[in-house]
Parts: C-alpha cells; structure tokens; sequence
C-alpha cells in the first residue's frame, strides 16, 4: 500500500459520513431540480444553496478556478460541465457531480438523469452506469486489490456494448477531493500501481460511460470534458468506506 493513502480514524470516518449526507442530499436537490426549461445554472444553484444551508461548503466551487458549486453534464458531456444558460430539454441526460466539505472532509458524487422521455439506448446506458458501480463494489473489500473494482467496472459496462472512459479515473477522498489511491475503470497496463484494500480506507468509484467510443475531448473552456464521437455519456459515483465486511456507501442516502 502506497505510504499516500490515509486510513481514517473512527472520529475522521464519523465526520466523512455527515459530509457524505450532505453531499448526497445535494446530488438529491440537484436531481430534483433537472427538468424541461431550467438553465443548468439553476441547477446547480439548488446544490450550492443545500450544502450551505446544511453547514458545509461546496468544495468544487474555486476548485482549481472552477466556477461553480456542481458540474453540470448534459449529453455528450460526461464531466466538469461549466453551469450555465444552456436550457435542458425534453430528451436530454443530465449529469451532476459534486462534493461538500463538512469540518474539513470531503463528501463526493454524481448521477446522470432523464429529462422527460428519453431514447432507449439512453434508459439502458443511465441503468448500465449505475449498475456498474454495483458490480465494482462487490470487490471493495479488505484483501482484493483496487483492480479488482477496475475490472469488474469495465466487464460489465463493456457487456452492455458501451465502453469506459480511460482518461479521468475514481480516486481515495479525506481531508482532500482527490487523494491517493487512482480507482481507474477499466484494467490498468502491467505496473499502474494496484494497492490492497485495507479497513478505513475511503475511496470514490465513479465509472464514466460512453454509448460509443471511449475516447473525449476536452473544450475550450478548459473543463468540459466531451465524447470525441458526440456518444451519449453518463456518470454515476459514490463515497465508500472500506470495512472489514461490506463496503459502506456514505453518499447513498438519496438515491432512490
């Protein structure tokens, strides 16, 4: 196990589960807040004003200069969408990935939504995201390895015909949004690092799915991350806590 990765203390895992909550209430605004004519911005200024309301922060808003409370993906767009005036439609999917900062820990996730009726291909690739998530954390346990998730990730997504983005990964939370341990998606080459799995450990497994090609692009605004094919994306995550039984999902409050 890299000397990097911290293993949190009961008391530091208590105060990741509240910001958890926080987080996942405010995944849970923004979801509810996704319909036929609002801008993106309204969006995520139903995130930002759940997290203050609760007491914490929004840890994306300045994050390296981002400008908001939540990404906000609508799409093609599978990350770091910048809210906006853009108007979600009737047919469109809509992903929201946020965190919340609570007494100095962090609390992540993200969820892609229909808007209205949407396409079959993007009911099965919403379904096929998600699940993949569940069939990732069946291996987030003391004794597997962090590929073991990776696998398992991309086996199932792959076996519903979508792919795995291979350029932005899932990775350890605390103190900080992005800590060691990398969570890719998908089998790393022969050296990535692979760490063991150890009780109090907290990661993030977030898989990124395009219904076509794997690769993307990023725009000029410096954030938006696109499919190079213009594919329908989606993106589903949640906190864990490693347990010496099954994995704890902090931010799994609100989804229902």
């Amino acid at each position: 196990m890299s000397e990097s990765i911290t293993i949190k203390s009961p008391r530091e895992i208590e105060i990741m589960r509240q910001a958890a909550k926080i987080a996942a209430g405010a995944r849970s605004a923004g979801r509810q807040a996704i319909r036929d004519g609002l801008t993106t911005r309204q969006i995520n200024k139903a995130v930002h004003e759940y997290i203050v309301k609760n007491g914490a922060k929004p840890s994306c808003l300045g994050y390296e200069g981002f400008p908001a409370a939540a990404c906000v993906s609508v799409n093609d767009e599978v990350i770091h969408g910048i809210p906006g005036r853009r108007i979600v439609r009737n047919g469109d999917i809509v992903s929201v990935d946020l965190c919340a900062t609570y007494r100095g820990f962090v609390g992540d996730c993200a969820g892609t939504w229909a808007v209205g009726e949407v396409s079959e291909e993007a009911k099965r690739l919403i379904e096929a995201t998600r699940q993949a998530f569940f069939e990732g954390i069946k291996f987030a346990k003391v004794g597997y390895r962090i590929n073991d998730i990776s696998a398992a990730v991309q086996d199932y997504v792959e076996s519903h015909g979508f792919s795995v983005v291979r350029d932005f990964v899932g990775h350890g939370i605390g103190r900080g949004m992005h800590e060691a341990p990398e969570v890719p998606n998908y089998r790393p080459e022969r050296g990535h690092p692979n760490p063991r799995l150890v009780k109090g450990m907290t990661i993030c497994v977030e898989p990124m799915v395009c219904a076509g090609d794997w690769h993307v692009e990023i725009l000029k605004d410096g954030w938006t991350v696109v499919s190079a094919d213009h594919s329908l994306t989606a993106h589903y995550e949640n906190t864990i806590l490693i347990t010496d039984g099954e994995p704890e999902i902090l931010t799994m409050a609100d989804d229902i």
